[in-house]
């Protein structure tokens, strides 16, 4: 399947309270192929649909008459029907507050109002990857193989990550609550490569990195850092510490299969 004749065929629930905006975002959907796409106006609304009606993709604007996106998303979450529904926002919202919890909940995109052709496409194209499970080729490791430690203090954030790792054929990722407690499975057992946060409690990502590489028993084991931070000071701080590769929030597959060719080949 062609992504383009995949992109055609996705199902979308768009929360959008406003008429005008409802219709942008059609057009734009129509643009690029997508047909099927219903439509609500509340999180009341959305909640009672997503109960009979699993679309591929959720896009909702960032605030609604009876909530938000993030008080949306993290009603989808926890019922375990609905806890790993594909989830964009599309909003003008500039405040990193607000956007950092949705990011943590595993949102699969973030677009701007108005947003281009090209961010909507790539969204649309994520939607795909991880609904499609496409298991990655690697040239030295058999990915069913893989052996694959999750750390991040967000459950939701864990469970997108998960989804997006087992979408590719990995099993059963072992999820770190904190670098803490990271270290202590690392301890206990063999992995081929950790996926880590890194704003976290007790033991950040940083942190986790820098006990990793002065290990004698498991500094080899590639580290792939999760990070919805933009400052280039911030990041290359954390490039410093001993990574192997930087992905932004949100976790989008096709960057994840691109970084886990690099740095597992």
């Amino acid at each position: 399947m062609t992504d383009q004749t995949g992109i055609r065929n996705l199902s979308i629930l768009l929360v959008e309270p406003s008429d005008v905006q409802q219709k942008l975002i059609i057009k734009s959907l129509s643009q690029c192929g997508v047909s099927q796409v219903e439509t609500t106006t509340t999180q009341a609304q959305a909640l009672t649909i997503l109960e009979s009606y699993q679309p591929d993709l959720v896009i909702s604007s960032m605030y609604l008459s009876d909530g938000t996106a993030d008080s949306l998303l993290q009603k989808i979450r926890s019922a375990p029907r609905t806890e790993h529904q594909a989830f964009m926002l599309v909003s003008s919202e500039r405040n990193k507050k607000y956007l950092e919890q949705l990011r943590q909940s595993g949102v699969l995109a973030i677009l701007p109002k108005p947003f281009s052709a090209e961010a909507i496409t790539r969204a649309l194209k994520a939607t795909l990857d991880i609904i499609t499970e496409e298991e990655v080729e690697l040239e030295h490791f058999d990915v069913t193989l893989l052996r694959v430690l999750v750390v991040d203090d967000s459950r939701f954030a864990r469970k997108h990550i998960v989804r997006v790792l087992t979408g590719m054929g990995i099993p059963a990722p072992v999820e770190a609550e904190d670098g803490k407690q990271a270290i202590d499975y690392l301890n206990s057992q063999p992995f081929d490569l950790i996926v880590t946060d890194y704003n976290m409690p007790e033991m950040d990502g940083r942190e986790l990195t820098e006990a990793v590489r002065s290990s004698n028993s498991y500094s080899h084991i590639p580290v792939l850092m999760v990070s919805s931070e933009a400052n280039e000071t911030h990041l290359a701080n954390i490039a410093q510490a001993g990574v192997d590769a930087i992905c932004d929030k949100p976790f989008e597959p096709a960057t994840v299969k691109d970084l886990l060719f690099k740095i597992m080949s």
